[in-house]
């Protein structure tokens, strides 16, 4: 079996390398719509292909997140609490939050047992390292993944990315079936686990930024960035449904749910409009702000017969080339939202690693809640997390001004925390209206530059047209900030046996930092807005001619 699973790897690097070593290499169309248009008699038009690859995308990343919930979930069984009262205590919210009969499972016998090696007094600490040993790879795999997002075949490289992270994370869990105790076993999974998850994201925005203009960019992003927190929320929900099987089932549910996401992303991404036939006159479609009424005369079809060669014409393909980091690092705005993300991802990551964990150890108006019903209840921090994304979209969109908009909801994300540590825990209703509050600030900047700004910065108009920066730029600043991302939960395993007071005080100091991050490239926003003539200003925006933010603009 294993040989057979390095075997599928090996095939698919090499088909995605051989297609690699030349940019106007034919692609295959993807079979599910090879099959479609067959089915259909004709193609669909180009509003279609938008609506199916905004659709496959935002479940393919969903699919990630899920997969890197169950870590979190099954914290407070592995290393139980020894000072927590022997008795359970469910908090059943709605129909989502039912109560169990926690006598007769197996979660019982481990609430007061736990797992080795995770359930001695360094327990906590070994759950950090094993966190910070994915984050460590996965921001380290960003970097490769983002020169190789934007060289290789994308939905080929997605699809290996999303199956090697499924079967990974299921054979973490199958540590419990298999009744192991060693620590390196868990920490090797994870490890590998965080390489191929560093696949995801600069495929999906390269994916996206090269489907859509920059016209309401932030807006559209903001509502696609939910999926992060849909697959936050989805993650948590399955993780814990199945905890009172066995923890292990926490772990290859959502393996097997990123694995049928993969499949789907082979099947009916079309990574690139070039692919099924779309080309225009700049060479992208990311490059024409297409009118509804004045498509066909912007963006020229090419009828490509699904009986013919099943594949992509190779004068209907663009030929453009990758460039390397340190070019992309170049890029003005780049550095400064790295870093800025770095200490963004920090306190998010921290959210989403210990959240749950600290609910179940937290006594919240005088109960406890059960390992289960924490796991559900932090949900409600990504539901916040989902209406921050889209409002820090549409606020930016507004304003023109991406690095003020971040900046004033880092800021605001200080006082809500401080808010959720000190009143949480009066009662449930305090608790999950001061959690969404605080997810709302937290993930609204977090959201905001990793799609529309890192789309924004891949399209920047010093690149000429003719190169594809998209994946790099993007894997540049969510690479760095998945340092921020490893580091937060870490410290969080040290620094949690002192006491949560200590964590919260990092989690605040991280987003004060993030903020100021930014001042250079806000003062640079607000002098040019108030130094451009208002008549200039009304008249760009009623030509529609640049909706880039002014730090995104040429600077030399």
């Amino acid at each position: 079996m294993i040989d057979g699973v390095f075997q599928f790897f090996w095939v698919e690097f090499c088909l995605i390398v051989k297609m690699s070593r030349n940019s106007d290499t034919m692609r295959r169309i993807p079979p599910g719509i090879l099959l479609i248009r067959r089915i259909r008699g004709r193609d669909w038009s180009l509003a279609t292909y938008r609506y199916v690859v905004l659709f496959v995308t935002f479940i393919a990343y969903a699919c990630y997140h899920a997969s890197r919930k169950p870590t979190s979930i099954v914290k407070s069984v592995l290393c139980p609490d020894p000072n927590r009262p022997l008795g359970r205590y469910p908090w059943p919210i709605g129909n989502v939050f039912m109560k169990e009969n926690f006598m007769e499972n197996d979660i019982t016998t481990l609430r007061n047992m736990g797992w080795p090696p995770f359930n001695g007094p360094d327990g906590t600490s070994k759950l950090g390292e094993i966190d910070v040993a994915f984050l460590a790879c996965y921001a380290l795999g960003m970097y490769a993944a983002g020169h190789l997002g934007d060289t290789l075949d994308l939905r080929l490289f997605l699809t290996t990315g999303m199956i090697g992270s499924g079967i990974f994370i299921g054979l973490f869990g199958m540590g419990y079936f298999w009744n192991v105790h060693v620590f390196w076993y868990f920490l090797v999974m994870q490890m590998v686990a965080g390489l191929f998850q560093a696949t995801g994201w600069p495929s999906v925005v390269a994916v996206i930024g090269g489907w859509f203009g920059k016209r309401k960019r932030g807006l559209i992003m903001g509502i696609w960035n939910a999926h992060t927190s849909v697959g936050n929320i989805s993650g948590s929900l399955l993780a814990a449904a199945v905890l009172e099987y066995g923890w292990g089932w926490s772990f290859i549910v959502p393996g097997a749910f990123i694995v049928m996401g993969g499949l789907m992303v082979y099947l009916f991404l079309a990574a690139y409009p070039e692919d099924v036939g779309f080309t225009c006159a700049h060479g992208s479609v990311s490059n024409v702000e297409v009118v509804p009424n004045d498509q066909e005369a912007i963006i020229r079809k090419e009828n490509v017969e699904a009986g013919e060669m099943n594949v992509v014409s190779k004068h209907g393909s663009v030929s453009r080339r990758s460039i390397g980091l340190l070019q992309a690092c170049l890029i003005p705005g780049v550095i400064p939202f790295a870093l800025c993300l770095f200490f963004a991802k920090l306190v998010a990551y921290t959210f989403l690693y210990w959240l749950p964990f600290y609910l179940s150890q937290t006594e919240i108006g005088g109960e406890y809640v059960s390992e289960k019903s924490a796991g559900n209840l932090s949900t409600l921090f990504d539901v916040g997390g989902i209406v921050g994304g889209i409002l820090a979209g549409y606020v930016s969109d507004k304003l023109n001004a991406r690095a003020t908009t971040a900046a004033c909801f880092m800021y605001a994300a200080i006082p809500s925390i401080l808010l959720y540590r000190t009143y949480g825990y009066i009662s449930q209703t305090v608790n999950i209206v001061l959690m969404m509050i605080a997810g709302l600030f937290i993930n609204g900047p977090y959201a905001l530059i990793t799609t529309a700004v890192s789309a924004d910065l891949g399209t920047h108009s010093s690149l000429r047209g003719d190169s594809r920066a998209l994946a790099t730029v993007t894997a540049i600043i969510d690479g760095t900030g998945s340092v921020g991302a490893a580091l937060g939960p870490l410290i969080t395993g040290f620094i949690s046996t002192k006491g949560w007071d200590a964590v919260f005080v990092m989690l605040m100091i991280g987003a004060l930092v993030a903020g100021l991050l930014l001042s250079r490239l806000i003062v640079a926003e607000i002098t040019e807005k108030t130094c451009k003539p208002m008549s200039q200003s009304s008249n760009q925006q009623s030509l529609g001619a640049h909706v880039t933010q002014p730090l995104l603009s040429d600077r030399r």
